[in-house]
């Protein structure tokens, strides 16, 4: 390994390029390869292979079992949220659908990473006038109604956003936290939050809890709009049709709320 590390950042690479092909040795058709069988589809010599293989027993990135090897609880572990991710996505998102159907807005699915808050999911608008919300899109979570919902709902994400800047990006974003705590005790009390120009001045939102089957908060869900078609007095009608499709999305994870009530 010694030689491996004295040519600058490349030889890394080229030990991740040797570490993915022994990971692609596992498949549901051959899940426990023996170290020659994963040597022999590699393609490596056999003292290297042998080599990383038993790091990545040291490490948890697989396990041993006699002479045969399976996918290691470690790499299971990590993959997990992002498997959970993937199934929250799968089972709000025809909630999302019917959202949309129902307010004629985009309706979007959030969550939360550290101080920033994520498009998930969107079923977009069939408006010829809207405003964008794409999936893999980073917003913080002070400005607008989404993140006021995981400030509400999430215990960790004021620690988050304890130590950050509250950066105003319009004249109503809340830049203090006077003025933060004030909004997330609403929505807290009320179950959902709708908020007008925070981010972008023409953009509003109305958002809402999604809890999984522990009762704790799994993702966000709103629309969003124009302001020049949606305004305050709007939220009276449109403040409920989030809240209830975000108990269908709640129930869907298997949230009881006589259980778990919010």
């Amino acid at each position: 390994m010694a030689a491996e590390r004295t040519s600058g950042s490349a030889p890394p690479l080229l030990v991740l390029r040797k570490v993915t092909e022994i990971l692609n040795c596992f498949s549901v058709e051959s899940p426990e390869p023996t170290l020659q069988q994963i040597a022999r589809q590699t393609g490596l010599p056999q003292s290297t292979c042998q080599r990383l293989v038993q790091n990545m027993v040291r490490e948890g990135f697989l396990d041993r079992d006699g002479d045969r090897y399976r996918i290691g609880l470690r790499l299971v572990q990590w993959a997990a949220p992002g498997t959970f991710g993937l199934d929250v996505v799968r089972l709000v998102h025809p909630i999302l659908q019917e959202l949309r159907d129902r307010t004629g807005e985009t309706a979007c699915l959030y969550m939360r990473d550290g101080a920033f808050r994520t498009v998930v999911a969107v079923a977009e608008t069939r408006h010829v006038v809207m405003r964008p919300f794409l999936v893999g899109q980073v917003m913080p979570i002070h400005a607008g109604a989404p993140g006021k919902i995981f400030l509400a709902f999430d215990p960790e994400a004021r620690q988050a956003i304890r130590d950050t800047e509250l950066t105003r990006y319009t004249p109503t974003t809340p830049d203090t936290w006077d003025k933060l705590d004030a909004q997330v005790s609403s929505a807290r009390a009320d179950g959902y939050f709708a908020a007008f120009g925070e981010r972008n001045s023409d953009v509003g939102s109305i958002s809402a809890p999604v809890f999984n089957h522990l009762g704790r908060l799994a993702a966000v869900l709103g629309v969003g709009f124009p302001t020049q078609r949606v305004g305050p007095d709007d939220v009276g009608r449109l403040g409920p049709e989030v809240a209830d499709a975000a108990k269908a999305a709640s129930a869907a994870l298997g949230y009881m709320e006589k259980i778990f009530p919010s």
